[in-house]
């Protein structure tokens, strides 16, 4: 167990014994139940001075049970020490995280099933932290809404949801990533082969990557209409510069031995794009992609701002402020983050798969 390791288990156990100490006078609020359960706490994380049980799955079983103290508790009045309380679990929980990440004799599966469960767990916490602050400090839902109250609107409006995915995510950023990605990608292969064109067009697409879309994005409208047409337009302008620049730049990180050693077997323009200078641009274009799956997601919700049908995330996020209905716009923020974090996860295991190859999959693998 590393000096860091056992100086949260120190901060841990301490802020368990205080909020014992602090809940005693609370015996008609749930007082008592916080005392043996911050002992017991207290116990868990002091327990490594003692050389006890040092195992992982302990300070994370404890850090689940004072969740679940904690959220049975915000049905009533909290006690002052359920803060100090919820600070102890925190750093059971992390604690719990550090060795799991630290252990070396787990196996592979179990490392990757570590890897996956690390980000859960962090978001369930952060989550946790939102709902009880929010409930125990009584901040106004029109401030900020528990998570739960945001569940209940979200299974409440799913066909609403639904139709405004279809709208903003579907039709308007999907059509618009694949345009501008696609066209960006023909037109880096030009460059390449022309030079002329690295001179005349690389400029002109660096101006247009700095226009704002808040200045686009109504002439967009004009141009081609208040459907998701004009939402794609503007995912088409802001996804193009990203993937030109990146494909680009892969396409010249190739070696010139690399290059002279194909050469040498009469390769052709195209064999040596193909066999050697696309693979090496592999890493390039997959960060490109990955950049432009949130941009265009954040372009399109900005662009229906200024103009669109009576369905979509940026429609419905704008008139729902309006209407102070902030739980609604909680739920659709979901729905997009929930878009985009699967976008990126894809992306990010298609390149695995595709650049299995690369130094940085391999320590992966290994």
């Amino acid at each position: 167990m590393t000096g860091f390791q056992r100086a949260i288990a120190t901060i841990g156990g301490i802020a368990a014994l205080l909020a014992s100490y602090f809940a005693v006078g609370d015996a008609g609020a749930g007082g008592i139940g916080l005392v043996v359960a911050s002992l017991a706490l207290a116990a868990v994380g002091l327990r490594h001075h003692f050389g006890i049980m040092p195992q992982a799955r302990l300070d994370l079983a404890a850090s689940l049970a004072g969740m679940v103290l904690l959220l049975s508790m915000l049905d009533g009045e909290m006690p002052a020490a359920s803060w100090l309380f919820l600070v102890a679990c925190w750093l059971s929980g992390w604690l719990a995280v550090e060795k799991s990440l630290a252990a070396r004799s787990l196996s592979q599966v179990m490392s990757s099933a570590v890897s996956l469960a690390v980000p859960v767990f962090f978001g369930a916490w952060i989550i946790f932290v939102w709902e009880v602050l929010t409930i125990g400090l009584e901040i106004p839902t029109v401030l900020l809404p528990p998570p739960s109250m945001i569940a209940v609107r979200f299974a409440e409006s799913t066909s609403i949801l639904w139709a405004d995915f279809q709208q903003t995510v579907i039709k308007a950023a999907l059509s618009g990533y694949i345009m501008g990605c696609g066209s960006a990608f023909i037109i880096a292969i030009l460059i390449d082969r022309i030079p002329f064109l690295q001179r005349g067009l690389l400029p002109v697409g660096n101006f247009i990557s700095a226009l704002p879309i808040v200045g686009i994005a109504p002439i967009m409208v004009m141009w081609f209409g208040f459907d998701w047409q004009s939402k794609a337009a503007v995912v088409v302008v802001m996804t193009f510069f990203p993937m030109l620049v990146n494909t680009v730049a892969g396409l010249q990180a190739t070696q010139a031995m690399e290059r002279d050693l194909l050469r040498t077997y009469a390769s052709s323009y195209f064999q040596l794009l193909i066999k050697l200078r696309l693979p090496t641009a592999a890493p390039f274009i997959f960060n490109a992609l990955k950049i432009n799956s949130t941009l265009a997601l954040i372009g399109a919700i900005v662009a229906e701002f200024f103009g669109t049908p009576i369905v979509g995330l940026g429609f419905r996020i704008s008139t729902e402020v309006g209407r102070m209905n902030v739980d609604m716009v909680w739920a659709e923020i979901v729905v997009a983050a929930l878009a985009g974090s699967l976008s990126y996860g894809l992306l990010s295991l298609l390149e695995r798969q595709v650049t299995f190859w690369h130094p940085s999959n391999r320590r992966k693998v290994q």
